[in-house]
């Protein structure tokens, strides 16, 4: 079950905690290796909502998939929330913690869909097209690719989404035949 409030709070109690302890890049780092995981591992994923598995067993997998692979504070911190009954909610509290983190230094996420794989050049000009309309400090560009849109692409970033794909037109040219708006005209 998703909790937003519950994991901006627990991801701005530890980014509170990481820039008092001047550790904010490498906790930065240990949620991005634990979103990764928790993105590759549906297994992690469904132990962490387990209510069969117990507290300490738990606390034990979770050691020992992020030990040594991660800074003192955040494993600390996953034992914590562990302990709490919170650890379901640590791969929505990783995620929260990057956005905030995003939020504090400038950072701006923008992502592009395509229908097939772009080179490093495409992406990097994009990056700087998106950064200089609308004066952005920084930007980090993921690109996804989704054969559904036929061509074109989709760029997403600051809950807006630029749609100039294939597919997108097609639906339209549907809705316009399937509306006859064609038909009246005729007569």
């Amino acid at each position: 079950m998703s909790n937003p409030r519950l994991a901006d709070r627990y991801a701005k109690s530890l980014v509170d905690l990481s820039i008092e302890k001047n550790q904010l890049d490498a906790v930065r780092a240990d949620m991005l290796f634990i979103q990764a995981v928790c993105k590759t591992s549906r297994d992690f994923l469904n132990m962490l909502k387990s209510p069969i598995i117990k507290a300490d067993q738990k606390e034990k997998i979770v050691s020992a998939v992020i030990n040594g692979k991660v800074s003192e504070l955040t494993t600390l911190f996953s034992n914590l929330l562990v302990k709490k009954g919170r650890e379901s909610d640590l791969p929505e509290i990783a995620n929260a913690f990057i956005q905030q983190y995003n939020k504090l230094k400038g950072i701006h996420q923008v992502k592009l869909i395509t229908a097939a794989p772009v080179s490093d050049e495409l992406k990097k000009s994009i990056e700087a097209s998106v950064q200089k309309a609308n004066n952005f400090a920084t930007v980090e560009l993921e690109a996804l690719v989704d054969e559904k849109l036929i061509g074109g692409f989709v760029l997403e970033f600051d809950n807006k989404q630029v749609d100039a794909s294939i597919a997108s037109d097609l639906r339209a040219i549907r809705k316009q035949f399937m509306d006859n708006q064609f038909v009246s005209n005729i007569r």
